[in-house]
């Protein structure tokens, strides 16, 4: 039930350890409220602004005691995996407030099956699609549908158990690598394959409580490791917002066709969901069309919608906690914001660790850097902990001059295994 939420918490608790996490930090560290932020485990960018506690985004009761220990009076949970395990449930069950939806919720992230299975329910703009846990069945189903087709593993893996498959031999191959081969474990014992959406991406970020939703700033992210939209996928290599692809026209459509019937779609599937909701959404020429729901903040999304959110977010996040969003409407800041994520070279296969790390000393007016994979060594330099190693986000008036001064800044960090797609935000400077 939804509840009138009280006095702004004074203390937050933010959960994860990447650039997402960093830019809610960040955000909640601009309320009005001046909270108390924390993050568990952080990362070595995030430590530097804010106390960290080393426990595990998977420990759950070692989560739930961090936060009884140290009296936060409010969660943000960053990443899909603790969600997965139940983390919201176990707090509220401590009567902690949190956002962040339930295992219930997270499950539309956590099996694909399952979100389509929702979408073809309640008639929600989506791919056709089939579901299989046997090779043969599967291999028989893709003899008769169109090429590209896509082949996904049904549970989490890490934004990598996609695969587009544009021969038969591709796409058999890919079925037997999760089906047959284990290549996802335990993600992969059952496989969605859904007909191949064409047209032109954008992620929709939603803050939920219930039945009550607010839609975010609008953004477009790069999935591909290379230029061009080449290579194979990984968990972003930057985005940009607004993305003018999605006009107001356009926008109003996706709320009463996509947004809307989707958040009625999950209150009907009795889940109370408090937390964000990601929709991906490929914009084809039939209109638009759902590809997956996540049940958080995207990443790098929010590293460049959150500063063109002109609302104090901790009270945004803090009213969808108790189930209610009346009196929030949007205040969109004006400007472009881009971010360009750095990556350790290899990413999103084999890359290298504790390359160490230089950063500018000055940033161009409006530019910030992220961390996303850092951490200290033993002698106390910054290096490399991941294979997406920062975000530099760059807000400006327009997106040529946001993308000048963000790869003006990645040119001038040092760090022997850096990486970065060159071209984030081509596709709608080419428009403009």
């Amino acid at each position: 039930m939804a509840s009138v939420p009280p006095a702004l918490p004074p203390s937050v608790l933010v959960v994860g350890a990447g650039g997402r996490e960093h830019a809610l930090v960040r955000a909640l560290l601009a309320s009005p409220a001046a909270p108390r932020v924390a993050a568990a485990p952080g990362n070595a960018g995030i430590a530097a602004e804010v106390p960290c506690f080393p426990v595990a985004v998977d420990d759950v009761p070692g989560l739930v005691a961090l936060v009884r220990r140290e009296g936060f009076a409010f969660v943000v949970v960053g990443p899909e995996v603790p969600l997965a395990l139940g983390l919201a449930d176990a707090l509220r069950a401590a009567g902690i407030p949190v956002y962040g939806p339930g295992a219930d919720g997270a499950r539309l992230e956590a099996s694909k099956i399952f979100t389509k299975e929702i979408l073809l329910r309640h008639r929600i703009p989506t791919a056709a699609a089939a579901f299989f846990d046997a090779v043969e069945p599967a291999l028989a189903y893709l003899r008769a549908r169109p090429l590209p087709i896509v082949i996904k593993a049904d549970g989490l893996a890490a934004g990598k158990g996609v695969v587009v498959a544009t021969t038969a031999d591709e796409a058999a191959a890919a079925v037997r690598g999760m089906l047959a081969d284990g290549r996802f474990g335990a993600a992969g014992q059952r496989i969605l394959i859904e007909d191949c959406l064409v047209g032109e991406e954008t992620s929709i970020l939603v803050v939920v409580a219930g039945r009550d939703y607010l839609i975010l700033p609008t953004s477009q992210d790069h999935k591909r490791v290379g230029d061009g939209d080449t290579g194979p996928n990984t968990g972003g290599m930057g985005t940009y917002s607004p993305a003018e692809v999605v006009t107001p026209a356009l926008l109003a459509r996706i709320d009463a066709e996509i947004v809307g019937p989707s958040v009625a779609a999950i209150a009907a599937e009795g889940i109370d969901y408090r937390g964000t909701l990601f929709i991906g959404i490929m914009l084809t020429a039939d209109g638009p069309r759902v590809i997956e729901y996540n049940a958080r903040f995207g990443d790098p999304e929010t590293q460049v919608v959150l500063p063109r959110v002109g609302n104090d977010v901790l009270a945004l996040l803090w009213a969808a906690s108790h189930g209610s969003l009346a009196g929030h409407r949007l205040i969109e800041r004006p400007g472009h914001a881009l971010c360009v994520v750095i990556a350790a070279r290899g990413y999103p296969d084999a890359f290298p660790r504790g390359d160490a790390i230089t950063l500018p000393e000055t940033l161009p007016p409006g530019t910030g850097i992220l961390h996303a994979g850092t951490a200290r060594d033993a002698a106390g330099r910054l290096v490399t902990a991941g294979g997406r190693v920062l975000g530099v986000v760059a807000v400006a008036a327009d997106l040529r001059a946001a993308a000048d001064a963000a790869y003006a800044t990645c040119a001038r960090i040092g760090c022997a295994s850096k990486y970065y797609r060159r071209d984030i935000g081509a596709r709608q400077l080419q428009r403009g």
